[in-house]
């Protein structure tokens, strides 16, 4: 298993972050467009605990393998003690069986935990059974029931 260096990313890592996202088998639907990239990047100053993470691998001169974001929210309820989502959790199709994805989520869950969250969840396509369990396999339990609502627009 490679080490990698998982950082905040900047910017300039937006170009690698989409192109991840666009050569993912069921891609996170409409990617969008590198000029649309750098506007919600934009965006993100105004959200103070939402972060994008890369996962960069230090022997390919730290080419970006991986990302995922994470939102840490604060709560009134629960004692007030914040809780995470983790989003658009991506490795590189050719790296991926490779413990990237692990070293990941093990990342986002010390973050959540660094900032006093009483839970860590994420949300998974339902056709995505590969993916589920290798969340089961870090410790995520099935919770709840998702329900989605698309057509906002």
């Amino acid at each position: 298993m490679t080490q990698l260096t998982i950082r905040e990313a900047v910017e300039a890592d937006l170009e690698d972050v989409l192109a991840l996202y666009e050569g993912i088998e069921d891609s996170l639907q409409d990617v969008l467009s590198r000029q649309e990239a750098r506007t919600v990047w934009a965006q993100f100053a105004r959200y103070p605990s939402y972060r994008l993470w890369v996962a960069c691998d230090p022997v390919q001169h730290g080419a970006v393998v991986g990302t995922y974001a994470l939102l840490v929210m604060h709560n009134l309820a629960h004692r007030g003690a914040p809780s995470a989502v983790v989003e658009d959790v991506v490795v590189a199709a050719h790296r991926q069986g490779h413990g990237i994805g692990r070293q990941m989520m093990a990342h986002a869950m010390q973050q959540a935990r660094e900032a006093g969250c009483y839970k860590l969840a994420l949300s998974s396509n339902a056709r995505r059974a590969g993916a589920h369990a290798f969340y089961e396999s870090l410790g995520f339990a099935r919770h709840g029931i998702s329900f989605v609502v698309d057509t906002l627009t």
